[in-house]
């Protein structure tokens, strides 16, 4: 028997499919984790600013912070904003834009114009007035790839530097080919030496036109300094120290730090 069109048609006709489970977002277990992050230490509150506030508040005009918790494993204690140093003769050098960093980083940073930066400016006979182009506290990997361990500027460890200016009017840029380069290597040494990490053009491919400085915490302290201060010849012929890729290791022989990627 043949069957009915109105039957045939009716077996035609799709299921409607299922509906989604409903995911129930899961809520935080306790106020600590909801809102101090589960590394917080209660003990450690206080209605008195930390040590390094103190001395921060004394160098620096800053605005204290509410703790920054996530997404992820961004964030930070002790966090600051920071719009301007005040120099041992009390002028002002202003940040733009200000900068948002852990404590630790701003108070290191603070100490580094105060002391070094403007001794090395001053003997060139230039007088330090602003900081410009900066980037400090983002949370996002490492050369903003997706995917990648996070950055120092995900701690608000990090400072990103473009320029300088002073009270005459001009600008240093420190990437720039055509700026003075014994000014340029001088800058080098003192960062190198007051922060873990410097990493400038020459470094990765992500800093050709501008300093990256952190505190980054690793094994014996290891400091990374990869910062080529190169010059431009006047047909544009870039001279300098232009480094090899690093040779692969051997199969089974440990990595040495100084062979991990650089924590900008």
């Amino acid at each position: 028997m043949l069957a009915s069109p109105v039957l045939a048609a009716a077996q035609d006709v799709p299921l409607p499919r299922q509906r989604p489970k409903i995911v129930v977002p899961v809520e935080p277990h306790s106020f600590a984790e909801a809102v101090a992050g589960l590394d917080f230490d209660f003990a450690s509150v206080s209605d008195q600013p930390t040590p390094c506030l103190v001395d921060l508040d004394a160098v620096a005009l800053i605005e204290p912070l509410p703790r920054l918790i996530g997404p992820g494993q961004c964030g930070g204690p002790d966090m600051v904003r920071m719009r301007t140093i005040f120099l041992r003769d009390k002028r002002p050098v202003t940040i733009n834009p200000p900068l948002t960093l852990r404590c630790r980083m701003a108070g290191t940073f603070a100490h580094f114009v105060r002391d070094e930066l403007t001794t090395i400016l001053k003997a060139g006979g230039r007088t330090l007035r602003s900081i410009d182009g900066t980037g400090s506290y983002e949370c996002r990997g490492r050369n903003r790839i997706v995917g990648a361990k996070v950055s120092e500027h995900g701690k608000g460890n990090a400072i990103d530097i473009h320029s300088v200016s002073f009270t005459d009017g001009s600008e240093l840029f420190p990437t720039d080919l055509l700026a003075n380069k014994e000014l340029r290597e001088v800058l080098k040494a003192a960062a190198c030496e007051k922060f873990a990490t410097v990493l400038g053009p020459g470094s990765d491919g992500y800093h050709e036109e501008h300093v990256h400085i952190d505190l980054a915490e690793r094994r014996n302290n290891y400091k990374m300094c990869q910062w080529n201060v190169l010059t431009a010849t006047a047909s544009g012929v870039v001279t300098g120290v232009v480094p090899l890729p690093r040779p692969r290791p051997v199969e089974g022989e440990a990595v040495d730090e100084a062979d991990e990627r650089p924590d900008e």
